[in-house]
């Protein structure tokens, strides 16, 4: 069976800056003290420092975390360095990880989200004499992003793909 190639059109930027604000509400939501959230914001910063490097870079990221810092009320530069990080990461990895279907980029993508956390918890027991460590379902919000990888790819590629033509005599 042949699966469709899709060609993808150019990304609008103005449809980057929505998915990043609806990232964010989405991490605006009061969810409490719920085991297992996922960080909308560093799922969206890495696929769009994936997929689009040029437009989505370390200072689109640097200034999504001092947002995110203001946002959580913690120490300021703790989400901006984590998320400066993981766009640099994403960004290194991002021709090997193109390669892969969606699926699998969450192999790839996994390590990036849970060293964001790893980066996270050492800022916090550092700046803060008492502070302990959370636990470790904490790291379980790594692994929900991760899950959420393959339906973000599918949302955030959908107005980018092109219709299947069925005119046999087109070379594209």
């Amino acid at each position: 069976m042949n699966s469709p190639h899709y060609i993808l059109l150019p990304v609008s930027s103005l449809f980057i800056a929505v998915s990043f604000a609806l990232a964010f509400l989405l991490n605006f939501l009061p969810w409490g003290g719920l085991i297992g959230v996922p960080d909308f914001v560093a799922l969206v910063l890495v696929f769009w420092s994936i997929h689009q490097p040029r437009k989505v870079g370390i200072g689109v990221a640097f200034a999504m975390g001092l947002l995110m810092d203001v946002h959580d009320a913690i120490h300021l530069g703790e989400n901006a360095l984590a998320y400066t990080l993981l766009s640099y990461f994403a960004i290194t990895i991002h021709r090997r990880v193109l390669w892969f279907s969606p699926l699998a980029q969450s192999l790839h993508v996994f390590p990036l989200f849970l060293f964001v956390q790893c980066v996270q918890i050492a800022v916090r027991l550092l700046v803060a004499p008492d502070a302990h460590f959370p636990g470790w379902w904490y790291f379980s919000v790594s692994l929900v992003t991760t899950l959420l990888w393959p339906v973000a790819t599918f949302l955030l590629l959908a107005p980018q793909r092109r219709a299947v033509d069925k005119d046999d005599t087109r070379p594209i």
